[in-house]
């Protein structure tokens, strides 16, 4: 099996501290949370963590805001969205058939890729207008593969352009992907990329988006989900990370942590609010 690749060094987002590997409790507790006294129950350390311990679990995944503000994040060095990252400016958004509801294929070869399946659920809402929703929007997502490599950029799938694709929000506001939960790979919790675009026409280069963000996974989903043979070292890169540690969602991911149901044996099913202030 080829070792995952890492996408990119710590940046700016890192910010390392002694409340790492918590478990599900303390990370379901402290997302409850708001951002001001997450960060403040981060500054007391060890009494921090007691106060974590001890407080009601109120759900086992996550619980999707109903109108915050997603918040901006990197698109990482593997977006194929036209703009230059990893010395490259490959672009799927503009190949023929990358509107599509399953991204488990690949436009090009016909290949699938592996893993539990994943039915993933975009909400978009207005957060300046009562969270109405946002129909006629453009949604690119992607991610990386059950054994943590990215189509198109890495070595042993470069030919593959599965794992990424492109819905338009309906009336409800809402975007649906088929697809399979990410792998793990050092350096990064799990996690799906996603770009906002306002209409379908402008989604064919990073220069119209109107926002960019990433969708974190809880930790039991993928726990369950790593125990399959397709997500080879993900269960041992999951154990070595946090929430708290990423250097992406270490400041903060209420808004960002999905609603999930289901299990690795028949597939899960997540949803997640994306508020924009339009």
């Amino acid at each position: 099996m080829n070792e995952p690749i890492r996408p990119y060094p710590a940046d700016d987002h890192d910010h390392h501290d002694d409340l790492n590997n918590l478990g599900l409790q303390a990370d379901t507790n402290m997302l409850a949370r708001s951002v001001l006294d997450r960060r403040h129950v981060l500054g007391l350390g060890l009494l921090g963590i007691g106060l974590l311990a001890s407080s009601r679990v109120s759900a086992a995944t996550g619980t999707s805001a109903a109108c915050t503000p997603i918040p901006s994040e990197t698109a990482g060095p593997y977006p194929a969205d036209g703009s230059v990252a990893s010395g490259q400016s490959l672009n799927v958004l503009t190949r023929s058939g990358v509107v599509r509801r399953d991204l488990r294929g690949s436009l090009g070869t016909g290949n699938v890729a592996p893993g539990v399946p994943l039915t993933l659920t975009l909400k978009l809402v207005n957060t300046n207008g009562s969270c109405a929703p946002l129909r006629g929007y453009a949604v690119y997502a992607w991610h990386c593969t059950a054994d943590g490599n990215y189509s198109m950029y890495s070595a042993p799938i470069v030919g593959e352009d599965y794992l990424r694709g492109v819905q338009v929000s309906d009336a409800g506001g809402n975007v649906t992907f088929q697809t399979v939960v990410p792998g793990c790979y050092p350096g990064r919790w799990p996690h799906i990329h996603f770009e906002v675009y306002p209409t379908l026409a402008s989604a064919t280069n990073a220069r119209n988006r109107i926002q960019t963000s990433q969708l974190a996974l809880p930790r039991a989903m993928c726990q369950q989900t790593y125990t399959q043979a397709a997500y080879g070292s993900s269960a041992r890169f999951l154990s070595q990370t946090s929430l708290s540690r990423d250097n992406i969602f270490s400041d903060g991911y209420a808004a960002q942590l999905p609603t999930v149901t289901g299990n690795a044996t028949k597939g899960y099913s997540a949803t997640l609010t994306v508020g924009l202030a339009r």
